[in-house]
């Protein structure tokens, strides 16, 4: 007798993360489960992938989804006992995952009805239970439904109901589910999910807790996260080497250092000093002529970063890559290691003069202070770049400008100070002043640097961290605080975030890359 073909009977059943290609089939399985109640859309569920990739789970069998979870990091005390879903969740796009926290909380959970009795949702709980003891969490929270409380509601309130679940005198398919996974009730909520009609928007908050959870973990909560940065308010003048220009660079780098800074803004295309001694007349050429000492100009600023120990945001400088010239601003990290950003919008100056090309990609950088993004001086005015910025966690916007008038320079401010407000995030101008006398479309420049933050009780009182006078040779240094930061964005006055109705519309990319 031959051996058996074992494989023709298998019915295989995979539990893994939710996938981009799931979201359609993630879709259609809630309105099965919930009929009544409003489905996920599409761009809720693109953000759990994006923020929280680990804390979504679905479950596989013969190929098709059976079942979902989703689930997001949130440290518990800083939301009030009797919050609603709507509340935790950031209206379902979990913005306020906070990698830092100390709870899992459970967004929801899907089970199939064709393909219940056979443990989905055991399967899934458990996958949480298990991302819980990974990361080190000290529970995991849900606020769960009573969908079969209307079929008692005449008779008793929801306290009573969820007592007779508790010794079994009353099945619920979701509480008794729960109490069996390990969870205990801790309190019950009001208006939860107002479209719950079978809960009548009731929950009941219940938490796991996690005994493996480790007190002394690499977490340490911050009393205050601050970060000092410098913006350098850069004079235009006349030299005759680069030598003069890495003398000049240097000395401000130098303040930075000696102030403590983490960071040191320079100005946008401050580089175009060097075209006072390159005695080339036609803009369109002296910028190629520019663009040839990109490697001089990178091997600088790499260097000043690491022997000064601070972060350098080297301004912007004109880069020629297959016959194009781009205006680019580099990162240079303390600990030698370099980015780019490409400026996504040319003026119309800086086309008809120098024929700029225009970037096609939005960074956010990683730094030993958190995330930062760059946005060179127009790009500020495009409101939509810093929403994409902040989304993907940026907590400072530098922006190095350069305007040659008054209201040129305010064009960028006010923007920036919009920004700040909007986003609840940090951006820092630094501009060009002097003059370049020889040369053409650089003659003169306006600018005031400063550092701006939002306007809420928790920050400056006028949301100007620190600016320097109006058209000098100087700096402006000032602290930003990021728990202040991340705290104003859970609990400020307003939550200019988490507050957007993104039932109504999203910024969306289109052709544009973003990592």
């Amino acid at each position: 007798m031959s051996e058996l073909d074992t494989s023709k009977h298998e019915r295989k059943i995979v539990l893994r993360n939710t996938r981009l290609e799931d979201i359609d089939e993630i879709i259609a399985l809630g309105k099965r489960c919930f009929p009544n109640m409003e489905p996920w859309k599409r761009a809720q569920l693109e953000s759990h992938i994006r923020i929280f990739p680990k804390g979504q789970f679905c479950v596989e069998f013969e190929g098709k989804i059976v079942g979902s979870c989703s689930s997001l990091i949130v440290n518990f005390d800083e939301y009030d006992d009797e919050h609603t879903w709507n509340v935790i969740t950031d209206n379902g796009y979990i913005r306020n995952h906070d990698p830092d926290g100390f709870n899992l909380y459970g967004v929801e959970v899907m089970v199939d009805p064709e393909y219940r009795r056979m443990k989905i949702g055991h399967r899934l709980y458990e996958a949480r239970k298990e991302l819980a003891r990974e990361l080190n969490l000290r529970s995991i929270i849900i606020g769960g439904r009573i969908p079969n409380y209307h079929l008692y509601k005449s008779e008793m309130t929801p306290r009573e109901y969820v007592q007779e679940v508790e010794k079994h005198n009353i099945y619920d398919p979701v509480l008794s589910f729960q109490i069996l996974e390990g969870f205990s009730v801790k309190r019950i909520n009001t208006q939860y999910l107002p479209d719950d009609k079978a809960s009548g928007a009731f929950a009941t908050l219940m938490e796991w807790n996690n005994i493996d959870y480790r007190p002394k973990s690499r977490r340490v909560y911050r009393a205050a996260f601050p970060v000092r940065i410098c913006a350098v308010q850069y004079m235009m003048k006349k030299i005759d080497s680069f030598d003069e220009f890495y003398t000049q660079v240097e000395y401000y780098v130098n303040v930075a250092a000696d102030f403590g800074s983490d960071f040191v803004c320079f100005p946008e295309i401050f580089t175009t000093q060097l075209m006072s001694f390159l005695e080339e007349k036609r803009p369109d050429q002296a910028v190629r002529r520019l663009a040839t000492y990109t490697e001089q100009y990178i091997d600088l600023f790499t260097e000043l970063a690491v022997r000064y120990n601070v972060n350098i945001i080297g301004g912007s400088h004109f880069v020629e890559e297959d016959g194009d010239i781009y205006n680019v601003a580099y990162l240079f990290r303390r600990d030698g290691t370099i980015e780019k950003q490409y400026k996504i919008h040319a003026t119309p100056n800086e086309r008809k003069w120098w024929g700029i090309a225009e970037g096609n990609e939005i960074h956010v950088f990683d730094t030993d202070c958190g995330k930062i993004a760059i946005q060179i001086c127009y790009d500020i005015e495009f409101p939509e770049l810093a929403r994409i910025a902040v989304d993907k966690g940026a907590n400072i916007i530098f922006i190095p400008f350069c305007t040659d008038d008054r209201q040129g320079y305010l064009r960028v401010r006010y923007c920036a100070q919009a920004r700040a407000v909007e986003n609840q995030v940090y951006t820092v101008i630094a501009g060009t002043v002097g003059n370049l006398t020889h040369v053409e479309n650089m003659d003169i420049q306006y600018a005031q640097s400063g550092i701006f933050a939002p306007s809420d009780f928790a920050f400056a009182r006028d949301g100007i961290v620190g600016e320097c006078d109006a058209n000098i040779d100087t700096v402006v240094v000032g602290d930003v605080d990021l728990e202040i930061l991340r705290r104003s964005r859970n609990s400020g006055s307003v939550r200019q975030l988490r507050d957007r109705r993104r039932d109504l519309y999203r910024v969306e990319l289109k052709g544009l890359k973003f990592d």
